[in-house]
């Protein structure tokens, strides 16, 4: 039997109109909304032609074996000329394209002409241990400038890369390798990490010791410890430092395979994203200077992302450099070696772009304002959030204590699958609303559904979903054509689904509310966790919050939050029921949840992403499933403690 749609529970009637000085300096005006609606076909034929074509495509979308898409039919291009190449035979190969800042804080400018002759030996060396156009590149690195390089230089050649997160399993990069049969694997020695050099290469060589298809293994010396060696491996210093700065590139079909991205699935085999060429750089360059407002000549961008997540592919890799952006890429981690860390990067490289997670930016408001304040960020003139839906109060302190009040903030939505933005502000056009992605970007349509998959009128809450094809959308899932059509089509035929909540307010913007899985049915109410945990966050004493559903015999699921405190403030005898009753203030009383328990930390993996299934499993009393993914799995054992100590006082 079909259930009601989600709530539409928590309200926020604050607005940030863009700043008129802004507004006539941006990229991007109004009547780009008019022209993509007037012809979405010809708005994306002109965002294509940002790009160096080596042939002009003959057809702008073939929609005929719906839902396999291809875009810019009969069109040739690369994307590492388009990246590198171009920039550089314009007159711009001394600009800077990359400033590395190492944990320990040393940090090195490369160019534009630098970066492109690294790429040319890694592209030589690449061909040299027998990589072909089409030949797959598992890519196992932590964030130096070499990754860049090596995901480059596989574009350059046509040899599809599968970037793997630094900090995944030895079991999981052998199943991401197996899936996609990669030829060769490029990893490092190690990496450093919170003062202290972590090794990579020990879990490369377990991944690979049963892994058929892998002839190589290309090794970059980062860390200079000892590692084993086999007659496979090859030193990056020895293979692409002789190697020739000049590479002849070709030109590849607009859907020749750029890159397969895993991503967890629901049954427990990852899903290898596939995206193409000419589509997803199209998207990517035209969203990464859209939606950031990015002005080449005078700005320093930082996505503060892993490569190893489509954030880092696309807003680091791709897009960017299609864009000529000069960029921070930094190696550590936010507190080492001090809380500070990030913001004395923003002081140091004069930052005036800055795109970091949620997650981040309420580790932050936890640690405290201090932090920020001690250090000069007036360079910052545009933000982003990224990941998942940003809670009001988050949005609220990132604009005053990073921002000054001054900032315009584009919280934005998207997916591994959709490879690029889809919904977000535009920072010279819309009034923002803290919390809300606002609207689908120009060219992108969306909806908000009910179960029946009718569009629900404003006020009311659903499902999102796509209902026209999009430049950077993914092409399938990796050898299973199969699942990506039950995957994403099957529950709204016709139109994409990948799984998210969503609300539209009475103005009709978006408000995301995570995933549907992430949704308590209590007392026949559907009750997204985002929004209780908004309500619990814009607390005063609350910095960070998680919510999940637990079975409950009265009323089918309860509603248990684990909640971190401001570092200044201190739990007390009637905390609880304070945060209970401003729950119920702010949503309602369906909303109060059964149990909040305070803890020092959340389950987070090395990504930051809260990992619920846990807190579920504890607030079940069910052993704990699988914690090697998770930062610090002792995390899981306190709140255990926490929550049986709660139950029996």
């Amino acid at each position: 039997m079909s259930e009601e749609a989600l709530e539409n529970l928590l309200h926020e009637d604050r607005t940030f109109p863009p700043d008129p000085d802004f507004a006539a300096a941006a990229n991007l005006s109004a009547s780009a909304y008019e022209a993509a609606t007037e012809d979405r076909l010809d708005f994306w034929d002109q965002q294509a032609q940002r790009l160096s074509w080596d042939q002009t495509w003959n057809q702008t979308l073939d929609w005929s074996a719906a839902p396999f898409a291809k875009w810019f039919v009969g069109g040739k291009l690369n994307a590492s000329v388009n990246c590198l190449d171009r920039h550089v035979s314009a007159g711009y190969g001394d600009q800077t394209a990359l400033i590395f800042e190492a944990e320990s804080g040393d940090s090195r400018h490369i160019s534009y002409r630098e970066l492109l002759e690294d790429v040319c030996r890694a592209a030589n060396a690449l061909e040299a241990l027998g990589i072909e156009a089409g030949d797959r590149v598992a890519i196992y690195m932590p964030m130096i400038p070499e990754a860049v390089v090596a995901m480059l230089a596989c574009a350059r050649i046509g040899a599809p890369h599968s970037v793997v997160f630094a900090g995944f399993s030895a079991e999981a990069l052998r199943s991401r390798i197996d899936d996609a049969a990669a030829k060769l694997v490029i990893t490092a020695d190690g990496q450093f990490r919170r003062g202290g050099a972590m090794p990579l290469k020990p879990a490369v060589d377990e991944a690979v010791s049963q892994a058929e298809s892998v002839e190589n293994v290309l090794v970059v010396r980062r860390t200079g410890s000892e590692v084993e060696w086999s007659e496979r491996d090859v030193w990056w210093h020895d293979v692409v430092a002789s190697a020739s700065p000049e590479h002849t590139p070709e030109a590849f079909d607009a859907e020749h395979p750029l890159f397969i991205l895993y991503t967890s699935g629901t049954t427990g085999k990852p899903k290898g994203i596939l995206h193409t060429t000419g589509g997803y750089l199209t998207q990517a360059a035209f969203t990464h200077w859209a939606v950031f407002d990015l002005k080449p000549e005078s700005d320093v961008y930082w996505c503060t992302a892993d490569i190893g997540w489509v954030t880092g592919h696309s807003y680091i890799v791709y897009g960017p450099l299609a864009n000529r952006a000069t960029q921070v890429i930094y190696e550590g981690t936010p507190d080492s070696p001090h809380r500070g860390r990030f913001w004395e990067i923003v002081e140091r490289h004069q930052v005036s772009i800055l795109y970091t997670a949620p997650t981040a930016i309420r580790t932050f408001m936890k640690w405290g304002d201090e932090h920020p304040k001690a250090f000069n960020l007036s360079t910052l003139r545009l933000l982003g959030s990224v990941g998942e839906p940003i809670n009001p109060e988050a949005w609220m302190w990132y604009r005053s204590i990073i921002g000054n009040d001054l900032c315009p903030i584009v919280d934005t939505w998207w997916q591994t699958e959709t490879g690029a933005i889809m919904i977000s502000p535009l920072p010279g056009v819309t009034e923002a609303k803290p919390g809300s992605a606002m609207r689908p970007i120009p060219g992108i349509s969306a909806e908000v559904v009910d179960d029946d998959g009718n569009a629900v009128e404003p006020g009311g809450g659903g499902y999102l979903v796509l209902d026209q094809p999009w430049p950077s959308m993914l092409r399938g899932i990796w050898g299973d054509d199969e699942r990506f059509v039950d995957t994403y089509w099957s529950r709204f035929p016709g139109r994409y689904f990948a799984g998210d909540g969503a609300k539209l307010d009475k103005d009709g913007a978006i408000w995301l509310l995570g995933r549907v899985d992430d949704v308590m049915n209590v007392s026949g109410h559907r009750i997204s966790t985002t929004e209780v945990e908004s309500a619990l966050v814009s607390h005063h004493k609350v910095a960070e919050a998680a919510v999940v559903g637990a079975t409950d015999d009265t009323t089918g699921q309860g509603i248990v939050s684990f909640v971190i405190l401001r570092g200044s403030s201190a739990e007390d005898d009637g905390l609880v029921d304070e945060l209970r009753a401003h729950v119920a203030t702010e949503i309602g009383p369906i909303a109060k949840p059964r149990q909040i328990l305070v803890v020092a930390e959340l389950p987070k993996t090395r990504s930051g992403k809260i990992m619920r299934r846990l807190l579920r499993d504890v607030a079940e009393n069910r052993s704990l499933g699988d914690v090697t993914t998770l930062a610090d799995p002792t995390v899981m054992n306190l709140i255990a403690d926490g929550l049986a100590q709660g139950a029996s006082d």
